[in-house]
């Protein structure tokens, strides 16, 4: 059936309001207001509200921001909390841990002058300067497709509101309106349902090594003000993760912030091999270990959250720009996993990305093109110097682990200063790592105790992650079949053990047969952390926007 649309045209269109989203409508105002010319700039936001699907650690490198605004602290910018000293353990078990001395930690993990934020609260800003340079924005409308028209990125559709399970258009049906822009900055975050397509449609990596992922899961906890000391940061490595091997590797984070508040994570890569692995389940029972434990004993948590985190760094950027349109941000690939940070990198890429846009329109340019103007500022710019210097970090620990691989990060940031004379290549996608489940070692997670560590439904709930019930499933499967036909058999089906939100279940008995057993999508419960997008062994879940203002809706991450 063919719906007829309302069509709105801009200059610019962004697609998300993260950090790299609202720095390049920001910038692109800017350059206009230098000019004196218009740019017609128009975010759209997936989101309830502005912030409402941020989630990271976060220690904020404030560099971009100094460039973006530097009046931000007269502005108001929620930067409250510097960071008050550092500590990095080496977990060795379930009860012992090892302080690592400063004078052995890579210089990219040290963080003074840096600020214990959270990135919500300050994307919430960010939008607040954006509109008041003139800039809309659109939270609630979900980018559906790409407008793609003789190989040319002409804008987005935003996605049809009212539409029941089955497909077919309810009472309150609205047909999503199409956004029409010289050029569409894809800001989407990590693994982005339209920049995914686009990647692939453009071949944009076909020259990049595969990207990696890791799932992040954290908690903010309101602790006894006598245990509270802000801008204390501890990141950590080791147990409950593999220690000398290479099999799940990943670290902790937690920070002291504002408010008597104290924020908690586990980031587990998604290049593990044991399918019976749960990071839930990791990030619950690692919460008890005595480092941990005394940070947040006594205390109250209040609220749940999980993301993907793209990891793969330089080796791993796709092509930055293709007609009509180009990637920003964590659509891209641009955190820096030596630092664990990528709020400032992923703001910096939009800024240069919104200097060459406005470049090009200023020149004359109707849209349409290739903007290499945007990829030469970036290999011109301390972004790409800063990715360049990290570029082995990830591929060291893959494949030496921790241990060994830590190491050798030490000598190559502190002594070389990340610029080994060879470049190290990791071509083993996170999805083909898996072993079959016949060769790996179940794993028998301890059961929440109500004070340290819960369940993930109770877990969901603290994230305020709601859904209309009746529209489609917006986490397709491919092949119906496969989970239970070969996930099942093969690998035990991962899915419903790398979901942080319960989202998929095997229904039947467990000593019935595969004939008797189905594959349950509880979509209701998607914190959109992308995890079974990238995860999936038989890459047959697909990962597409629900109807707007769908998902979370965190308040503080």
């Amino acid at each position: 059936m063919s719906v007829e649309r309302d069509v709105m045209e801009y200059d610019v269109v962004v697609v998300g309001a993260g950090p790299a989203g609202l720095a390049a409508a920001c910038r692109l105002k800017q350059k206009a207001a230098e000019a004196g010319k218009e740019l017609n700039v128009c975010v759209v936001e997936k989101g309830s509200e502005v912030g409402a699907h941020i989630l990271s650690g976060a220690v904020f490198e404030p560099r971009a921001l100094n460039e973006l605004f530097p009046d931000w602290k007269a502005r108001g910018a929620p930067l409250n909390v510097p960071v008050a000293g550092d500590e990095i353990y080496f977990f060795r078990s379930p009860e012992a841990a090892f302080k690592m001395p400063n004078v052995f930690v890579p210089k990219t993990m040290h963080n003074e002058g840096n600020y214990v934020i959270s990135l919500g609260n300050l994307c919430r800003w960010l939008a607040k300067q954006a509109e008041d340079l003139g800039v809309e924005i659109y939270p609630g409308f979900a980018a559906q497709h790409a407008i793609v028209e003789d190989g040319i990125v002409k804008g987005v559709q935003i996605g049809d509101m009212g539409i029941n399970r089955e497909g077919e258009h309810k009472d309150d049906f609205a047909p999503g309106m199409e956004l029409r822009a010289k050029y569409t900055l894809f800001a989407e975050g990590c693994r982005g349902h339209l920049g995914k397509q686009l990647i692939a449609q453009y071949q944009l990596d076909k020259d990049a090594d595969p990207q990696h992922y890791a799932i992040g899961i954290k908690e903010i906890w309101t602790v006894p003000p006598e245990q509270h000391k802000p801008g204390l940061v501890v990141h950590g490595a080791g147990w409950p993760l593999n220690l000398l091997g290479t099999d799940a590797l990943g670290g902790s984070f937690l920070y002291h912030f504002e408010n008597s508040q104290v924020v908690v994570g586990l980031i587990v890569d998604l290049s593990y091999t044991n399918p019976y692995l749960s990071p839930f389940d990791e990030f619950q029972r690692f919460k008890h270990h005595p480092v941990i434990r005394k940070h947040l004993e006594g205390g109250t948590r209040v609220s749940y959250g999980a993301r993907a985190i793209v990891k793969g760094g330089l080796n791993s950027l796709p092509k930055l720009a293709f007609p009509g349109g180009v990637l920003i941000g964590d659509d891209a690939g641009m955190l820096n996993f030596a630092k664990i940070k990528g709020s400032h990198t992923a703001m910096k890429s939009g800024m240069l990305a919104a200097e060459a846009v406005a470049e090009a329109i200023f020149a004359g340019d109707e849209g349409g093109k290739v903007l290499n103007g945007y990829a030469d500022k970036f290999k011109a710019s301390w972004l790409h110097d800063e990715l360049y210097r990290s570029r082995n970090f990830g591929v060291f620990l893959h494949k030496f682990g921790s241990l060994i691989g830590g190491a050798i990060n030490y000598v190559e940031q502190n002594w070389f200063g990340g610029k080994f004379p060879f470049t190290v290549h990791d071509l083993k996608p996170d999805y083909k790592t898996l072993k079959l489940a016949s060769e790996s070692q179940k794993i028998e997670y301890p059961k929440p105790d109500g004070k340290l560590s819960f369940d993930k439904l109770s877990s969901v709930f603290l994230s305020s992650t709601n859904h209309e019930e009746d529209q489609p499933v917006h986490l397709q499967l491919k092949d119906p079949s496969i989970p239970i036909g070969k996930n099942l058999p093969l690998y035990a089906e991962p899915a419903q053990r790398y979901c942080p939100a319960g989202v998929y279940e095997v229904v039947g008995d467990e000593g019935a047969k595969p004939s008797e057993k189905r594959f349950q999508i509880n979509a209701q419960n998607c914190v959109h952390c992308k995890t079974c997008d990238i995860k999936d062994p038989a890459q047959n879940i697909n990962w597409v926007a629900p109807e707007g203002g769908g998902g979370p809706n965190y308040a503080n991450m």
